[in-house]
Parts: C-alpha cells; structure tokens; sequence
C-alpha cells in the first residue's frame, strides 16, 4: 500500500455538492486559513465583569488628548460610555416634569403602581427615574419610589405601570397603608424612548411591540418601534451619537462619565439643529458634523433622501450663511439612504438603489457628490467595512469591494450563505475587520434564528473564505484597542483573539472536507489501512488533541457514515485504521480547552478494493 498525501486546497468551497467540490474543503467552525492553511481561530475572554442592558449593536472606540479611551455602547435600551471596567448610563433624557406632574396610586397586595403624568409620551420598556416623592403610608416607602424604573406597560396617554422594587431591585409589595400618591414635590425625569431588538417591516395594525400603543390603533414606523441602531462618532474629545430615525445627542467628556449625553440643539450657539435622522458623522478632515436621511431646514419631517452638514468645526451651527460652511442636499436615484461610510479623503454613501461619493471641495458648494454605481446597494447600515485601503460591504445578494470602483468578490460560499439568511431580520447585520489577520466578517441571523448566530470571513490577501457560528451583534476592530472587542447577545463584551478558549470554557473547532475518492473518479472502493497526520498544536502540551474522523458513503446521496475516529496528539507518529468505502471524507476537530491547533498535509496509506 501506498502513502497518498492530500493537500485540500484552501478555502470554503459550498458553491457545489460535496462531490463536485472534491479536493476542497467544503464545511467549518471555528476555523480561519493562513497562508493557505485552516487553524483554529483564537478564543476569547470577557472583557470585564460587569453588564449591560439592552442588545448592543453599535461599539465606538476613540482616545481623548488625555490619552483616556472610551467605548461608546449602544443598545436597545441604553447608551453607555465605557472607560475601562464600568458601563456609565450616559442616555439622554428626552422630558422632565415639573413637580406634582406626577402620581403615584398603588392596591393592597400588588406590587404594580399605577403612575399618572398627563401627555407622557412613553412608551412600554422605557426608563424614568422618579425624584422627590414621598411614602404612600406603607410599604411602599420614599426609598422605594425615589429611583429609576423602567416602565412595565402603558395605561393609556395619560398613565402607565411600573413594578415597585427596593433599591436591591427586589419586588416590594404594597400594604393597606399605601394609600397616598407620592405628594406635590414628585418629578419624573424620562429618558429619550428605547427602540425595538427585533425588525420591524412594516406599519399599520399589529406592527410594532405588543401593549405598545392604544389596542386598535394603526402604527407607523418612527425610532420607539423599529430595530434601535446607532451611529456614533467622535468630535474632538467629545462623542455624537444618534439613534436611527432618532435625534442627534453630544456627550461633552470633560463634564464626566456621570453625565448624560443632550441633545445638539441644546449647545451653545445651536442654530437649525437636525431634529431626526439616519446616521450622524463627523467628516476627519475638514471638521463637519453630517446627518444623513435627515429633517430638512424649516420642517421636523425626516427625508430619507436628505444630507446636511453643520459649519465647519462645530457640532451646534446648523444654519448656511455666506459666512459659514452650513448646508445640505438631497440625493436622487433612490428612495432612502442605507448607510454611509467614511474612507480615505471620501464617504461613500449607499441607498436602497446605489452607491455615491461625497467629497470635500471647498467653497461654494463645500461637499461634491457624485454617483458610483447603479442597481449596488447595502443590506444593512452597517454591514461595511474598511480594509486594506479598500471597503467591503455585502448587498441584498452578494459581496462587493470599492476602492475607486465597485466590484464584486468572487465568492465560494455565496450561495450556502444567502440561501441561510433571515432576510427579514437583514438590518442586524454587521461588517467588521480583523486587521491581524487580513480578514474582513460579515455576522447574521441564519434562517433559523431572529439573531445574529453565523459569520463568513474573507480573507482579503489570500482571496479565501470560511464560515462559523458565533452569537456577536457588535465589534471593534484591534486598531486603539490591541484586540478586536465584541459584544454578544448575553449583555457581556469580549476581548477576542485571547488565548484559545470560550471565556475559559472549551471551544469546540472543526473542517470538514468535501468527498474524494480514488482515480478513477470512484469506479473502485478504497481500502484505507494508516494514516499519517500533520498537526501543529499551540502552546505545545501534552493533553492537546484533534480528532481525526474519517467518514464515507458509497454514492453521492448516500447519508455519510463515521468508518473511523483517531486520535491525534504532539506525540502521534501514525494512526491505524480499517474503513472501506467508494467516496471519503476526512473531518479534523477538536473540543478541549487551553490550546489552539494548525493543519499541514496529511498522507492516506490505501488501496483499491474491488468495485463492489
């Protein structure tokens, strides 16, 4: 018998069936290629201890002139300023009542309060934090009353419920005392309403979250009903951050991490201020605060169409004089902006019909646009990239690449990807780019998941792709930070790149290759008798182990059986094995902890073994 050795050629190939794809690797997880060889990907740790609240589909990293760095955090719920180990609730308050606005009523053996503030404006989840309250008489003390909560269901316009807690936050229930209302001295301070964690594609009766309008009532689309995302960007030492369809907010840093972000029109020298919009950025170079798909001067009613941009180095003077940088335009060929994305000395701009440029060029006109491309559009705000001087992005039905001109990538795992997808939850996904590595991602929901679950990764230099499962719904790339920073769908972030490991658990890792056979083209069954492979493990222990399956069938269509297991460790020469079969597929994995592992090319001892 003769030692055959395989070299798989790199990459996912799924464009095909398992046989057609032959000589390829055809399914993975976990697994990246470097230099044309699949490893491990590295593990990842918590980043620190502590929570937060909501899904988090926006992460912002930048550096004061301090040296201080920050991780701006957006969720459904809240937004948050990170320095380091503390998530600092910094959302902005949308409403504060004056004192004796609001009541208080609460029923014996109940834990529910009813809440009275005329034209409250909330909607159900959203958070208010009660001040100046007193006692109703039992238990049901200024204690318990005086703090935030977040709003259990609306009553109507007028009223809404909250579930009384101590400040613990376990539930108190109200006595036969508690028959006050909280006196004359009460104020509610309302934090701007939260968005929704799952998408939303259409308005009329029974869209949107359930008890969150009057019963009957039609809804249309507005930032309290729809997917919450974030866009945020830093202007100087100070971070701008702006919920879609939502308003636009400024969190001044020298004011603390104690402090809430406000709303722009309330800066000084605030003039025309955005009142809602898709996206908000600051141009790098040239000092502008721009808004895109944004309420024109004189009207509060969001185009989708429409950019402005506010004088040059200021994010409060939104007003186009002959003295100022102010301005705006609407776009044509198309009928909303996806998402916009800076790049070198340009931010590319997608709508639902194509792509365009904007440029800085000075006075008169101050920004240029331009059209790049037609019929190339973006799946969701924020499922592009930079890298490697260019942007990746991924469309509606395939992966495209600018850097002066659009074109689209080759793909070997195009189709198992768009025939997985959940579409109607597209608007989660997200690009990002892992800079050591020369990869691009792409995480979404597959088709039978309403979250983010799965990842493609590109490798931009080496042309490859793989694919995984992973549960991320934002990230960072390692430019500030020394390693990507992700945040997952458990209200934690990680650090990842960090050892080898699920946050100190087993990771587990797998390739799969697609079916070979023996010359010619499978004619003969092959006896497969040794096999001899070829493993580098990390950190180079004497309990790291890959298995090695071998797994075969006698037809294309045939269902693959497990013919052999072996065991491989730093001190495997060889490993002896008995499988007969016409079509083979090798599968190499692992599940222990503490180690990372790479292929090179294993050599098959085997033989023909008749045709029956």
């Amino acid at each position: 018998m003769t030692l055959i050795k395989y070299n798989f050629r790199a990459g996912i190939d799924r464009e095909g069936t398992e046989y057609s794809s032959e000589g390829g690797w055809f399914d993975a997880d976990k697994m990246r290629f470097r230099s044309g060889l699949p490893e491990k990907i590295g593990g990842w740790t918590k980043y620190n201890s502590n929570t937060f609240l909501g899904t988090c589909r926006s992460l912002f990293n930048y550096a004061a002139k301090s040296g201080t760095e920050y991780v701006g955090l957006g969720t459904h719920l809240k937004f948050y300023i990170n320095d380091g180990s503390t998530y600092n609730d910094i959302t902005p308050l949308r409403a504060t009542t004056s004192a004796g606005d609001v009541t208080f009523a609460a029923s014996n053996g109940s834990s529910t309060i009813t809440v009275t503030d005329a034209s409250h404006g909330a909607v159900k989840n959203d958070f208010v934090t009660f001040s100046g309250a007193a006692s109703l008489g039992g238990l049901i003390t200024a204690d318990v009353l005086n703090q935030e909560y977040q709003i259990d269901s609306i009553v109507n316009a007028n009223s809404y419920k909250v579930i009384a807690k101590d400040t613990s936050g376990d539930e108190v229930t109200a006595n036969s005392s508690d028959s006050g209302n909280g006196g004359s001295s009460v104020v509610g301070a309302y934090q701007i309403n939260v968005g929704l964690d799952e998408y939303v594609t259409s308005t009329g009766w029974g869209a949107g979250a359930w008890s969150s309008g009057g019963f009957g009532s039609a809804t249309s689309l507005d930032d309290t009903n729809q997917l919450r995302t974030w866009s945020q960007d830093n202007f100087g030492d100070d971070l701008l951050m702006n919920p879609r369809m939502g308003g636009i907010y400024y969190w001044d840093q020298s004011a603390g991490t104690s402090t809430r972000a406000v709303a722009v029109s309330t800066l000084g020298g605030a003039s025309d201020t955005p009142t809602n919009a898709f996206q908000v950025m600051t141009s790098d170079v040239d000092r502008h605060v721009i808004c895109f798909g944004v309420n024109p001067i004189g009207t509060t009613t969001l185009d989708p169409m429409h950019i402005r941009w506010s004088d040059q180095e200021s994010a409060a003077d939104w007003t186009p004089t002959s003295t100022n940088t102010a301005g705006g335009v609407t776009l044509s060929g198309g009928s909303e902006i996806i998402g916009a994305l800076r790049t070198r000395q340009e931010i590319v701009i997608w709508t639902d019909a194509g792509m365009n440029s904007m440029r800085f060029s000075g006075a008169p006109f101050i920004f240029t646009f331009n059209q790049l491309v037609e019929g190339v559009s973006m799946i969701s705000p924020n499922a592009a990239v930079n890298a490697n001087n260019a942007v990746f992005f991924m469309d509606r039905g395939g992966f495209y690449t600018y850097s002066g001109s659009v074109q689209a990538l080759p793909c070997s795992v195009l189709d198992y990807i768009y025939a997985d997808i959940n579409l109607g939850q597209a608007f989660k996904c997200f690009a990002t780019s892992n800079i050591d590595f020369n990869e691009v991602m792409w995480f979404y929901p597959s088709s039978s998941s309403d979250e983010i679950n799965r990842y493609v990764i590109y490798n931009y230099v080496e042309n490859l792709w793989s694919i995984g499962t992973l549960a991320r719904t934002a990230w960072i790339e390692a430019h500030m930070k020394q390693k990507p920073l992700a945040a997952a769908t458990n209200n934690y972030l990680y650090v990842h790149e960090d050892g080898h490991d699920d946050d100190g658990s087993a990771m587990t890792a797998y390739i799969e290759s697609a079916d070979f056979d023996l010359e010619p083209d499978g004619d003969y069954f092959m006896f497969l008798n040794r096999m001899v492979p070829d493993v580098r493990f990390k950190d180079e222990d004497s309990d790291d182990e890959v298995s090695v399956l071998i797994k075969g069938r006698d037809y294309s269509l045939d269902t693959l059986t497990t013919l052999s297991t072996s065991a491989v460790t730093n001190s495997t020469s060889q490993n002896f094995i008995r499988a007969r079969t016409r079509q083979a597929v090798m599968r190499v994995e692992s599940s222990g902890s503490g180690y990372g592992w790479r292929l090179g090319s294993f050599r098959l001892d085997m033989r023909q073994d008749g045709r029956r």
